[in-house]
């Protein structure tokens, strides 16, 4: 029984120790041969696409795409979980469409109030 798990996580162990082996080396390599901190004046100077900034710099950003941005973000988790839920639905017990229908709540009122602040203009 136990050496029948570990076959299952095998490939979880090969993958955590691959990711392990190439990304340790490559940290210290990369602080081996990365230049040294001086300091720089220019370097800690606003930039504007490379240029030196003309003008003021505070302005008002309108936020007119927010609503939209949220709902892609809802989406996004959305399908990735259904995504999973609907590969292996045949295989899950009955019991297991209780927690997906409070995921589905809980992303529909996300979904909600995203949509709701679409329609108020008057924030921006």
């Amino acid at each position: 029984m136990a050496g029948e798990t570990a076959a299952q996580f095998s490939p979880i162990i090969y993958m955590l120790g691959f990711g392990l082996l190439v990304s340790i080396p490559a940290l210290v390599i990369s602080r081996l041969i990365s230049p040294r901190r001086r300091y720089n004046p220019v370097k800690f100077l606003p930039m504007e696409c490379g240029q030196v900034p003309s003008g003021e710099g505070r302005t008002h950003f309108m936020m007119q795409y927010y609503a939209y941005i949220l709902m892609f973000v809802v989406f996004d988790v959305m399908a990735i979980f259904l995504y999973v839920w609907g590969v292996s639905l045949f295989s899950l017990p009955r019991s297991a469409t209780l927690p997906i229908i409070g995921f589905l709540a809980i992303m529909f009122a996300a979904m909600g109030y995203s949509l709701y602040l679409a329609g108020r203009k008057g924030i921006w």
